[in-house]
């Protein structure tokens, strides 16, 4: 059962699945905005900022951050277009996502599986782009 957002970008609680249409990405672990209201913040990866920083104390990797933000977009269907913000308009296909709770201000941290992809963050360490973040990956993305 899905999980029904009430307010926009209310923060999922932790364990509930919900599903998320992606319409905007920020960078190559998140946020991806949903059209369901949610702001997802892929769970067990790290990517650089989006201006190349790493924040201290997550994997930091080689991949520069709009490398790893434009990895996303295509996972997610291609660019449609830019905000005036700069985030990337997307259209992906919907997605299920199981939250795994708060990930800093108004962003749900979750595990989402994308048609024709699977796992959405095993997906995102195969490009090569980002990093399996320990701390947070759970035992999963191993096999990649």
């Amino acid at each position: 059962m899905l999980f029904p957002l009430l307010l926009a970008a209310a923060v999922v609680p932790n364990g509930q699945t919900f599903a998320c249409t992606p319409t905007r990405v920020w960078d190559g672990d998140g946020p991806i905005w949903c059209r369901e209201g949610a702001h997802v913040r892929l769970a067990g990866i790290a990517a650089r900022e989006i201006d190349n920083s790493c924040r201290p104390g997550q994997p930091c990797p080689r991949a520069s951050g709009p490398a790893a933000r434009d990895a996303l977009v295509r996972l997610l269907g291609g660019p449609r277009g830019q905000t005036s913000t700069g985030h990337i308009r997307v259209a992906g296909s919907t997605m299920r996502c199981v939250s795994t709770g708060e990930a800093k201000g108004n962003r749900t941290g979750a595990w989402c599986s994308a048609p024709g992809i699977g796992d959405l963050s095993c997906a995102m360490i195969a490009t090569g782009t980002v990093l399996r973040w320990e701390r947070y990956a759970k035992g999963r993305c191993r096999s990649r």
